[in-house]
Protein backbone atom coordinates (compact mmCIF):
# COMPACT_ATOMS: atom_id res chain seq x y z
CA UNK A 1 0.00 0.00 0.00
CA UNK A 2 1.23 3.04 -0.65
CA UNK A 3 0.80 6.77 0.47
CA UNK A 4 0.23 9.97 -0.87
CA UNK A 5 0.54 12.90 1.08
CA UNK A 6 -2.47 12.04 4.60
CA UNK A 7 -4.82 9.77 1.72
CA UNK A 8 -4.05 6.52 1.39
CA UNK A 9 -4.00 4.82 -2.06
CA UNK A 10 -4.68 1.57 -2.67
CA UNK A 11 -3.24 -0.50 -5.20
CA UNK A 12 -4.72 -3.37 -7.21
CA UNK A 13 -3.44 -5.76 -9.73
CA UNK A 14 -5.96 -6.46 -12.97
CA UNK A 15 -5.38 -9.73 -14.76
CA UNK A 16 -6.80 -9.91 -17.83
CA UNK A 17 -5.79 -11.55 -21.53
CA UNK A 18 -8.40 -9.27 -22.87
CA UNK A 19 -6.90 -5.91 -23.57
CA UNK A 20 -10.47 -4.12 -24.00
CA UNK A 21 -11.58 -5.77 -20.71
CA UNK A 22 -8.16 -4.15 -18.86
CA UNK A 23 -9.03 -1.00 -20.64
CA UNK A 24 -12.56 -0.43 -19.15
CA UNK A 25 -11.39 -1.96 -15.70
CA UNK A 26 -8.58 0.60 -15.43
CA UNK A 27 -11.28 3.78 -16.89
CA UNK A 28 -13.17 2.35 -13.72
CA UNK A 29 -10.72 2.24 -11.33
CA UNK A 30 -7.55 5.07 -11.97
CA UNK A 31 -8.94 7.77 -10.54
CA UNK A 32 -8.82 6.05 -7.26
CA UNK A 33 -6.17 3.32 -7.36
CA UNK A 34 -2.74 2.42 -8.13
CA UNK A 35 -3.14 0.16 -10.81
CA UNK A 36 -0.80 -3.16 -11.94
CA UNK A 37 -1.52 -4.95 -15.46
CA UNK A 38 -0.66 -8.06 -15.80
CA UNK A 39 -2.05 -10.30 -19.63
CA UNK A 40 -1.72 -14.03 -17.59
CA UNK A 41 -0.92 -15.71 -14.98
CA UNK A 42 2.63 -16.08 -15.01
CA UNK A 43 3.11 -12.64 -14.95
CA UNK A 44 0.39 -11.96 -12.36
CA UNK A 45 2.22 -13.77 -10.12
CA UNK A 46 5.61 -12.09 -10.38
CA UNK A 47 4.23 -8.52 -10.02
CA UNK A 48 1.95 -9.86 -7.35
CA UNK A 49 5.02 -11.22 -5.88
CA UNK A 50 7.40 -8.03 -6.63
CA UNK A 51 4.51 -5.21 -5.79
CA UNK A 52 2.53 -7.09 -3.35
CA UNK A 53 -0.79 -5.01 -4.28
CA UNK A 54 -3.45 -4.77 -1.73
CA UNK A 55 -6.15 -6.62 -3.94
CA UNK A 56 -6.32 -8.33 -7.05
CA UNK A 57 -8.87 -8.79 -10.04
CA UNK A 58 -8.15 -11.83 -11.86
CA UNK A 59 -9.81 -13.32 -14.80
CA UNK A 60 -10.84 -16.99 -14.89
CA UNK A 61 -10.30 -18.14 -18.59
CA UNK A 62 -7.15 -17.07 -19.89
CA UNK A 63 -4.80 -19.26 -22.08
CA UNK A 64 -2.01 -21.62 -20.55
CA UNK A 65 -2.14 -20.82 -17.02
CA UNK A 66 -6.07 -20.22 -16.08
CA UNK A 67 -7.40 -17.95 -12.83
CA UNK A 68 -7.78 -21.21 -11.06
CA UNK A 69 -4.33 -22.05 -11.02
CA UNK A 70 -3.37 -18.52 -11.17
CA UNK A 71 -4.89 -18.24 -7.64
CA UNK A 72 -3.45 -21.34 -6.27
CA UNK A 73 -0.26 -20.43 -7.08
CA UNK A 74 -0.75 -17.08 -5.17
CA UNK A 75 -1.63 -19.26 -2.20
CA UNK A 76 0.92 -20.84 -1.81
CA UNK A 77 3.40 -18.68 -1.70
CA UNK A 78 4.06 -16.55 1.75
CA UNK A 79 4.30 -13.33 0.07
CA UNK A 80 1.12 -13.24 -1.59
CA UNK A 81 -0.94 -15.49 0.18
CA UNK A 82 -2.90 -12.75 2.24
CA UNK A 83 -3.38 -10.83 -0.92
CA UNK A 84 -7.49 -10.50 -1.38
CA UNK A 85 -8.77 -11.95 -5.20
CA UNK A 86 -11.51 -10.85 -7.04
CA UNK A 87 -12.29 -13.11 -9.96
CA UNK A 88 -13.47 -11.92 -13.10
CA UNK A 89 -15.21 -13.67 -15.38
CA UNK A 90 -18.34 -14.33 -17.97
CA UNK A 91 -19.20 -17.26 -16.49
CA UNK A 92 -22.36 -16.87 -14.08
CA UNK A 93 -22.65 -19.98 -12.87
CA UNK A 94 -22.76 -21.69 -9.25
CA UNK A 95 -20.54 -24.24 -10.36
CA UNK A 96 -17.57 -21.39 -11.04
CA UNK A 97 -18.31 -19.76 -8.27
CA UNK A 98 -18.09 -22.23 -5.81
CA UNK A 99 -14.80 -23.72 -6.94
CA UNK A 100 -13.59 -19.88 -6.72
CA UNK A 101 -14.63 -19.54 -3.51
CA UNK A 102 -13.18 -22.83 -2.73
CA UNK A 103 -9.63 -22.22 -4.22
CA UNK A 104 -10.06 -19.02 -1.44
CA UNK A 105 -11.45 -16.25 -4.02
CA UNK A 106 -12.90 -13.05 -2.02
CA UNK A 107 -15.74 -12.23 -4.37
CA UNK A 108 -16.66 -12.44 -7.89
CA UNK A 109 -17.26 -10.04 -10.66
CA UNK A 110 -19.41 -10.93 -13.93
CA UNK A 111 -18.75 -9.38 -17.08
CA UNK A 112 -19.65 -7.13 -18.99
CA UNK A 113 -18.72 -4.83 -16.21
CA UNK A 114 -21.02 -2.70 -14.24
CA UNK A 115 -19.02 0.81 -13.16
CA UNK A 116 -21.02 0.91 -10.21
CA UNK A 117 -20.58 -2.57 -9.14
CA UNK A 118 -17.10 -3.24 -9.69
CA UNK A 119 -16.56 0.18 -7.59
CA UNK A 120 -18.33 -1.71 -4.94
CA UNK A 121 -17.10 -4.95 -4.78
CA UNK A 122 -13.08 -3.11 -4.71
CA UNK A 123 -14.46 -0.53 -2.07
CA UNK A 124 -15.72 -3.51 0.08
CA UNK A 125 -12.66 -5.33 -0.37
CA UNK A 126 -10.59 -2.49 0.47
CA UNK A 127 -12.55 -1.63 3.63
CA UNK A 128 -11.38 -5.31 5.23
CA UNK A 129 -7.71 -4.75 4.26
CA UNK A 130 -7.86 -1.88 6.03
CA UNK A 131 -9.73 -3.29 9.02
CA UNK A 132 -7.63 -6.69 9.24
CA UNK A 133 -4.80 -4.33 8.95
CA UNK A 134 -5.48 -2.46 11.92
CA UNK A 135 -6.17 -5.50 14.15
CA UNK A 136 -3.01 -6.61 12.46
CA UNK A 137 -0.88 -3.62 13.38
CA UNK A 138 -2.28 -4.59 16.93
CA UNK A 139 -1.20 -8.05 17.03
CA UNK A 140 2.42 -7.90 15.62
CA UNK A 141 3.73 -4.86 17.52
CA UNK A 142 6.00 -4.60 20.48
CA UNK A 143 4.20 -2.65 23.30
CA UNK A 144 6.80 -1.30 24.86
CA UNK A 145 8.76 -0.39 22.24
CA UNK A 146 6.74 0.37 19.01
CA UNK A 147 8.61 -1.91 17.08
CA UNK A 148 7.49 -4.95 15.60
CA UNK A 149 7.49 -8.16 17.69
CA UNK A 150 8.70 -11.58 17.26
CA UNK A 151 6.13 -13.11 15.28
CA UNK A 152 5.58 -9.82 12.69
CA UNK A 153 10.09 -10.76 12.38
CA UNK A 154 9.48 -14.35 11.32
CA UNK A 155 6.78 -13.71 8.75
CA UNK A 156 8.63 -10.90 6.89
CA UNK A 157 12.04 -13.13 7.44
CA UNK A 158 10.04 -15.81 5.48
CA UNK A 159 8.84 -13.39 2.57
CA UNK A 160 12.51 -12.25 2.26
CA UNK A 161 14.13 -15.25 2.53
CA UNK A 162 11.95 -17.23 -0.12
CA UNK A 163 11.93 -13.54 -2.52
CA UNK A 164 15.95 -13.56 -1.98
CA UNK A 165 15.81 -16.98 -3.40
CA UNK A 166 13.98 -15.84 -6.76
CA UNK A 167 16.48 -13.07 -6.72
CA UNK A 168 19.47 -14.57 -5.76
CA UNK A 169 20.53 -11.96 -3.92
CA UNK A 170 21.99 -11.72 -0.50
CA UNK A 171 20.43 -11.28 3.19
CA UNK A 172 21.66 -10.11 6.47
CA UNK A 173 20.30 -10.97 9.72
CA UNK A 174 21.72 -8.35 12.37
CA UNK A 175 21.26 -9.94 16.42
CA UNK A 176 21.35 -7.65 19.31
CA UNK A 177 21.83 -7.61 22.90
CA UNK A 178 21.80 -5.06 25.27
CA UNK A 179 24.90 -5.47 27.75
CA UNK A 180 24.22 -6.16 31.62
CA UNK A 181 20.80 -5.63 31.15
CA UNK A 182 19.70 -7.34 34.02
CA UNK A 183 22.36 -5.34 36.32
CA UNK A 184 20.70 -2.20 35.23
CA UNK A 185 17.48 -3.19 36.08
CA UNK A 186 19.09 -4.65 39.61
CA UNK A 187 20.64 -0.85 40.10
CA UNK A 188 17.43 1.48 38.44
CA UNK A 189 14.55 -0.67 38.46
CA UNK A 190 11.91 -1.99 35.74
CA UNK A 191 10.71 1.22 34.89
CA UNK A 192 13.70 2.71 34.08
CA UNK A 193 14.82 -0.57 32.47
CA UNK A 194 11.89 0.20 30.09
CA UNK A 195 12.62 3.54 29.24
CA UNK A 196 16.28 1.83 28.44
CA UNK A 197 14.88 -0.33 25.86
CA UNK A 198 12.48 2.12 24.39
CA UNK A 199 15.18 4.41 23.59
CA UNK A 200 17.66 1.63 22.10
CA UNK A 201 14.52 0.67 20.25
CA UNK A 202 14.67 4.57 18.68
CA UNK A 203 18.22 4.39 17.61
CA UNK A 204 17.54 1.12 15.58
CA UNK A 205 14.85 2.83 14.27
CA UNK A 206 17.48 5.48 13.09
CA UNK A 207 19.84 3.35 11.56
CA UNK A 208 17.90 2.03 8.93
CA UNK A 209 17.71 4.37 5.72
CA UNK A 210 15.94 1.82 3.27
CA UNK A 211 11.74 0.84 3.63
CA UNK A 212 12.65 -2.88 2.99
CA UNK A 213 15.26 -3.09 6.17
CA UNK A 214 12.98 -3.38 9.66
CA UNK A 215 13.92 -3.64 13.24
CA UNK A 216 12.04 -6.06 15.66
CA UNK A 217 11.98 -6.70 19.04
CA UNK A 218 13.26 -10.93 19.74
CA UNK A 219 12.26 -10.76 23.46
CA UNK A 220 13.70 -9.55 26.55
CA UNK A 221 16.72 -7.13 25.92
CA UNK A 222 16.94 -8.85 22.46
CA UNK A 223 16.57 -6.76 19.31
CA UNK A 224 16.72 -7.99 15.87
CA UNK A 225 17.42 -6.22 12.28
CA UNK A 226 16.70 -7.44 9.28
CA UNK A 227 18.30 -6.35 5.57
CA UNK A 228 17.30 -7.50 2.66
CA UNK A 229 19.45 -7.50 -0.57
CA UNK A 230 22.09 -6.40 1.48
CA UNK A 231 25.83 -8.21 1.85
CA UNK A 232 28.37 -8.15 4.56
CA UNK A 233 29.98 -4.82 3.89
CA UNK A 234 26.67 -2.68 4.12
CA UNK A 235 25.68 -4.82 6.95
CA UNK A 236 28.78 -3.98 8.77
CA UNK A 237 28.12 -0.04 8.32
CA UNK A 238 24.53 -0.33 9.68
CA UNK A 239 25.65 -2.54 12.74
CA UNK A 240 28.32 -0.08 13.54
CA UNK A 241 25.91 2.55 13.16
CA UNK A 242 23.58 1.10 15.43
CA UNK A 243 26.50 0.64 17.94
CA UNK A 244 27.97 4.03 18.34
CA UNK A 245 24.26 5.49 18.36
CA UNK A 246 23.53 3.04 21.33
CA UNK A 247 26.88 3.66 22.58
CA UNK A 248 26.54 7.80 22.72
CA UNK A 249 22.84 7.44 24.13
CA UNK A 250 22.03 8.85 27.84
CA UNK A 251 19.24 7.68 29.72
CA UNK A 252 18.17 10.12 32.57
CA UNK A 253 16.69 8.51 35.60
CA UNK A 254 13.61 10.25 37.39
CA UNK A 255 16.00 11.87 40.05
CA UNK A 256 18.09 13.39 37.65
CA UNK A 257 20.89 10.52 37.59
CA UNK A 258 22.28 10.17 34.34
CA UNK A 259 23.01 6.92 32.46
CA UNK A 260 23.95 4.80 29.81
CA UNK A 261 24.44 1.16 27.90
CA UNK A 262 26.50 -0.56 25.24
CA UNK A 263 25.06 -3.26 23.14
CA UNK A 264 26.94 -6.59 21.56
CA UNK A 265 25.72 -7.52 18.12
CA UNK A 266 25.96 -10.69 15.57
CA UNK A 267 25.85 -10.27 11.55
CA UNK A 268 25.30 -12.99 9.53
CA UNK A 269 25.22 -12.52 5.72
CA UNK A 270 23.85 -15.65 3.76
CA UNK A 271 22.63 -15.97 0.07
CA UNK A 272 19.73 -18.29 0.47
CA UNK A 273 19.45 -21.50 -1.84
CA UNK A 274 16.44 -23.82 -1.80
CA UNK A 275 16.40 -26.48 0.80
CA UNK A 276 18.26 -23.89 2.97
CA UNK A 277 16.27 -24.27 6.06
CA UNK A 278 15.90 -20.44 7.40
CA UNK A 279 16.19 -21.09 11.11
CA UNK A 280 20.05 -22.51 10.59
CA UNK A 281 20.14 -18.57 9.04
CA UNK A 282 19.28 -17.40 12.23
CA UNK A 283 21.21 -19.40 14.61
CA UNK A 284 24.21 -18.75 13.15
CA UNK A 285 23.79 -14.67 12.99
CA UNK A 286 22.82 -15.89 17.57
CA UNK A 287 25.97 -17.58 17.76
CA UNK A 288 28.28 -14.61 16.01
CA UNK A 289 26.14 -12.31 18.95
CA UNK A 290 27.14 -14.95 21.59
CA UNK A 291 30.83 -14.41 20.60
CA UNK A 292 30.70 -10.43 21.32
CA UNK A 293 29.33 -11.14 24.06
CA UNK A 294 32.73 -13.45 25.12
CA UNK A 295 34.89 -11.31 23.16
CA UNK A 296 34.35 -8.33 25.89
CA UNK A 297 30.66 -6.94 24.64
CA UNK A 298 30.89 -3.61 22.93
CA UNK A 299 31.40 -5.32 20.10
CA UNK A 300 30.37 -6.45 16.63
CA UNK A 301 31.43 -10.17 15.32
CA UNK A 302 30.36 -11.12 11.86
CA UNK A 303 29.64 -15.18 11.67
CA UNK A 304 32.42 -17.38 10.08
CA UNK A 305 32.36 -20.97 9.46
CA UNK A 306 32.56 -23.37 12.63
CA UNK A 307 32.21 -20.49 14.77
Amino acid sequence: MTVSGEQKRFSVLVVDDETSNIDVLSYILKDKYKLFIAKNGVSAVKIAKDNQPDLILLDIIMPGMDGYETLAQLKESKITNSIPVIFVTGEDSKEHETKGLNLGAADYITKPFHNVIVEARVRTQMMIVEQMRIIERMSITDELTGLPNRRYFNDQLAREWERAIRDTSPVTLIMIDVDNFKSYNDAFGHPQGDALLKAVASVFKRSLKRPADFAARWGGEEFIILLPHTGIDGATEVAERARTGVDALVIPCEDGTLTSTTISIGVNTEQPVLNLPVAGFVSRADRALYAAKNAGKNRICIYKEGM
